[in-house]
């Protein structure tokens, strides 16, 4: 099916909609796929692409949340220990079992972990992904090589998900479409419709890729759109006070040797009371995050050089081998919608909601915002069940719990397309039909040019970076050799599309900058050459 080219001429030939949905990360895509599952007929426009903020910067991790356990939250933890397990389900392509180890220095420490973590498994009920369990040092040594191993105890052994964020989010959008919804990238909402009764009954929104102009209607409106849902607000009310206030999270990308391991490593505590993750990802190691709070969102947020050495420093503590900024492959930050508290002055995001809000302005205006990839489809159906409430909208029920996710298999296998689920197969059936379709885009990693074209045609990619960033993942997993993809990936584009030499140009040039930012190391050497 060709997704990209289907459906932007709805643009052009519909302009009545049950629902308008602002916002492609995992909120506005789950809400968008669970109002066009019930029947609504359902827009949904994305400013840039699916899931460039916060929705492809996660930690990757599909959790119960362990840490908000320890703060008391059951009800939190409860409700998203059931989600993960309906997400394996559905997403089983995508979403995955994994190991986690907490090491201990101390008996206090395996007796308080492993109670909280039997608490947590009992929660888990039916959906559980597997027992916790005490490890011995020798154990611990064989499983984690590369863990500093002196006083060490021992370790806790527990089971929680791990999932690719920005495939899953194409794959909902993919989702949504096959039931019937119509969900658009790069087209920006610049102004809120409203009626005489100052009811908000639509959207202005601007075509990024065409370059025009649409007045697009609806019975409900939705702002689902993460850290920029003050943006919305303020064009729904001038003054709004703010309802977000982003937190700061950054991650580092290095080779897996400095673990050793399949399985992943969980610090509770770190030594401002934050907890870091080292997760294998996409055959490399994924570390972090930080919680650094921030005044102004972005969609692409910078790293910090203190959050960066803070990692750096974490790390220090518990691996055996010295990770340098030249063992970086890709660094990157996201912003985290958290909900605001009343008062402003807060400075300490582990104090703001991590659970998510839902309000109703008095115009009509459906706002969402919070929470976190794991509860994303029961987020959704809470949005769509207001939906319904708050207008003449059916009463048709939510489906999603046991909907299955595009490309959705349980047959796993060891080729790195085993991402792309059951559309894996056709993959390698274009490959066999494209001259060159075979053919690595990199020698050092597996990506084929066909990946590129299936891209295009079916997963809505209209940029080099959409198919670098979201769609192979390569910025997140080694940004100099998506830099060195980015040519090859540019004019396998431009042939497709039928874009110009020009187009090619300027998207090298325009993705180059972009991955500069996910580099440490040649940074800094360019800037020591400069000072020479």
């Amino acid at each position: 099916m060709q997704y990209s080219k289907q459906d932007r001429g709805v643009l052009e030939n519909e302009s009545e909609w049950d629902l308008i949905v602002i916002g492609g990360g995992a909120t506005g895509l789950g809400t968008a796929l669970d109002s066009a599952a019930r029947g609504f007929k359902t827009l949904l426009l994305e400013q840039s692409d699916f899931a460039k903020g916060t929705s492809s910067r996660s930690t990757k991790l599909v959790h119960g949340g362990v840490r908000y356990l320890a703060q008391g939250d059951i009800s939190l933890v409860y409700q998203a220990l059931k989600e993960r397990g309906r997400l394996q389900i559905n997403a089983a392509h995508l979403v995955s079992k994994e190991e986690f180890l907490i090491p201990c220095y101390d008996w206090f420490s395996v007796i308080k972990y492993l109670s909280g973590l039997k608490i947590y498994d009992w929660l888990a009920g039916g959906y559980s992904f597997g027992k916790s369990k005490f490890l011995s040092r020798a154990e611990v040594q064989k499983r984690l090589p590369g863990l500093v191993d002196k006083s060490l105890v021992g370790a806790i052994s527990y089971f929680d998900g791990k999932f690719d964020d920005a495939r899953l989010a194409v794959n909902i959008a993919q989702t949504c479409i096959e039931r019937g919804g119509s969900v658009l990238n790069y087209v920006k909402v610049n102004k809120l419709l409203k009626d005489k009764k100052g009811k908000v009954n639509g959207v202005e929104a601007f075509d990024l890729l065409s370059g025009n102009n649409h007045l697009l209607h609806a019975k409900i409106v939705i702002n689902a759109t993460g850290v920029f849902v003050d943006d919305i607000l303020k064009m729904n009310t001038p003054n709004a006070e703010k309802m977000v206030r982003p937190s700061q999270g950054i991650h580092l990308v290095i080779e897996k040797k400095f673990l050793g391991s399949d399985s992943a490593l969980m610090i509770p505590k770190t030594s401002d009371n934050r907890v870091l993750f080292a997760v294998p990802w996409h055959s490399k190691l994924l570390v972090g995050t930080t919680d650094t709070p921030i005044d102004e969102h972005s969609l692409e947020p910078r790293a910090l050089d203190e959050e960066v050495d803070f990692i750096l420093d974490t790390a220090a503590k518990y691996f055996k081998m010295r990770i340098d900024k030249k063992d970086v492959l890709s660094v990157f930050a996201g912003l985290r919608p958290l909900a605001a508290p009343s008062k402003n002055d807060s400075n300490a995001t582990k104090e703001i909601s991590r659970d998510h809000k839902l309000i109703v302005s008095k115009s009509g205006l459906i706002t969402i915002t919070g929470g976190k990839w794991t509860t994303y489809r029961k987020m959704s159906e809470e949005t769509i069940d207001t939906a319904i409430q708050t207008s003449n909208l059916g009463r048709e029920k939510c489906v999603t719990k046991d909907l299955k996710i595009h490309a959705c298999t349980s047959n796993h296998s060891s080729s790195h397309l085993s991402i792309y689920g059951s559309d894996m197969a056709n993959i390698l059936i274009l490959a066999s039909e494209l001259s060159g379709g075979e053919e690595q885009i990199h020698a050092s990693y597996p990506n084929i040019k066909a990946e590129v074209i299936w891209a295009v045609r079916n997963e809505m990619a209209y940029k080099v970076e959409d198919v670098l960033a979201r769609r192979m993942r390569m910025l997140f997993v080694d940004a100099r050799a998506a830099i060195e993809m980015c040519p090859i990936v540019a004019q396998l584009m431009a042939d497709e599309m039928q874009m110009s030499s020009l187009w090619v140009e300027e998207q090298i040039l325009e993705f180059t900058q972009i991955a500069s930012e996910y580099l440490l190391e040649p940074l800094i050497q360019e800037k020591e050459t400069t000072l020479t």
